[in-house]
């Protein structure tokens, strides 16, 4: 018995030592997957085989889609000569404009226009408005869709659409909406709506794609409206949770040519996923738009099919080239240490720091983690606050009152490496400033931590956070 326990355990440390030198992933996981795999022999490799799996690009994108609407070779006239796309106001908002080119064929767009949303009535009775207008098609891509009276009433606009000749698309995350059963969409099927789970596999849950979630919120009505941002469809973003309280997140509603971005995101997530319902691209989903308002933007994308953290390299990028200010709202914050030595950077060079984080957990070993980087940040001089009017969800970063970022990016390494996302970028003073009057806003409802709060902590939590520390690359 004692030599056959000697053999396992010598064939998990042969396995776990194997995954960490031939997974291409940065040294920092494969210590954490190491560390799983011999403190938990045998059940550390499935949890590995579930969270762990690495993607190949060919499993997700036909990438010859995008040629045929045209934005690869818009991008590559941008990247060409700088003439050829709008010049903005500072060298750090046209570094980033060229670096999101050449990294996701970002597209800036100046034709266009927004509408900001942090509470979710307000989200969703424009969003729904905005559906029952629809003539031609509507295009839906959420994380998580809940079963709930927001997600049945969502539904019944969408098979009334449907009947009405409208295309409609839903794609879902299996994952983020596990809650709904397939049955829940049964009525929109029939009605003529097309539904799909993003990147179905035959072992469904259980799939070992788990681990690669589509975190995206993206919505287009008619090739003319988008919403992008960090709500996701259900009852708790309303506030209706007893756990959570009021749901404090910020969407976009946008009108111009940036909607363009967010149809062919769309459109290469739902051929990456529908078996047979692939969409044909043509020109009746891209209308010319005749926004006359002056937004700079882009729209960027970043997931596990490509080795590039594009949206991570973006915020690093505003951190770095930071003046001033830095603005950030977040519900979890677990930097790389890329990110991390840019922060402070930043604060050591005389750059206002704020960072507003939830006062709850949601995910326990990712709060904890959370709790232990502020810690870091707050001691070289930092501001942190801690929402307690309910759950902060919003993701938004805001440079020198002049660079924004809104979108489904959380600030950790789930976000940056694991998930798909979508952000908008936007090179705007006033959108810059409408974004801090909401941060400042939620300041009224929040406690401004200092060191004092995190020594009376016990020591129970302070283990509970240097242990998530331990294992936040994989978190």
């Amino acid at each position: 018995m004692v030599l056959i326990e000697i053999v396992f355990y010598l064939i998990n440390i042969i396995i776990a030592l194997t995954i960490a030198l031939m997974e291409k992933r940065d040294i920092s996981a494969a210590w954490a997957w190491l560390f799983v795999m011999l403190l938990l022999p045998g059940i550390g490799f499935i949890i590995y085989l579930f969270f762990g799996w690495k993607l190949n690009q060919r499993q997700i994108f036909d990438l010859k889609a995008q040629k045929r609407l045209g934005i690869s070779d818009m991008a590559e006239y941008q990247k060409r000569n700088p003439k050829n796309k709008p010049t903005l106001d500072t060298n750090l908002e046209n570094d980033l404009v060229q670096m999101f080119l050449n990294t996701d064929n970002a597209i800036l767009t100046t034709k266009n226009d927004l509408k900001i949303f942090t509470d979710g009535h307000e989200k969703f009775n424009s969003l729904f408005e905005d559906l029952k207008k629809a003539k031609h098609h509507i295009n839906i891509e959420y994380f998580t869709i809940y079963d709930d009276q927001l997600g049945k009433k969502l539904r019944k606009i969408l098979v009334q659409k449907a009947r009405e000749g409208v295309q409609v698309r839903v794609l879902y995350d299996l994952f983020g909406s596990k809650g709904s059963k397939q049955k829940f969409f049964k009525e929109l099927i029939q009605a003529g709506g097309e539904v799909t789970p993003f990147m179905k596999s035959k072992l469904g849950y259980y799939s070992f794609r788990i681990n690669f979630r589509n975190h995206r919120k993206i919505v287009v009505i008619d090739g003319s409206v988008g919403y992008i941002g960090g709500f996701n469809i259900g009852d708790q973003y309303l506030g209706r949770n007893k756990r959570f309280g009021n749901w404090r997140d910020t969407h976009l509603r946008l009108e111009g040519s940036v909607v363009l971005q967010l149809q062919s995101r769309f459109f290469m997530d739902w051929n990456a996923s529908a078996k047979r319902q692939k969409v044909q691209f043509s020109l009746d989903y891209f209308p010319q738009s005749n926004v006359q308002n002056n937004i700079p933007m882009q729209i960027v994308s970043s997931g596990p099919e490509n080795d590039v953290q594009k949206i991570k390299q973006g915020y690093i990028k505003m951190i770095m080239g930071a003046k001033h200010s830095i603005w950030i709202e977040t519900p979890y914050f677990i930097p790389d240490d890329a990110l991390m030595e840019a922060l402070l950077i930043a604060i050591r060079s005389g750059i206002e720091v704020r960072i507003v984080i939830p006062q709850m957990p949601d995910h326990p070993f990712v709060y904890r983690a959370t709790e232990y980087y502020v810690q870091q940040l707050l001691k070289a001089g930092a501001r942190i606050y801690s929402y307690q009017n309910g759950f902060m969800h919003a993701k938004t970063i805001v440079v020198d009152n002049m660079i924004t970022s809104v979108g489904s990016a959380n600030w950790d390494i789930r976000s940056f490496k694991l998930n798909f996302e979508a952000n908008a970028f936007m090179y705007d003073p006033k959108v810059a400033e409408q974004i801090i009057a909401t941060i400042k806003n939620d300041l009224k409802d929040a406690r401004e931590l200092d060191e004092e709060y995190f020594k009376q902590q016990s020591s129970w939590k302070k283990f509970r956070q240097l242990a998530s520390r331990l294992i936040s690359p994989i978190l």
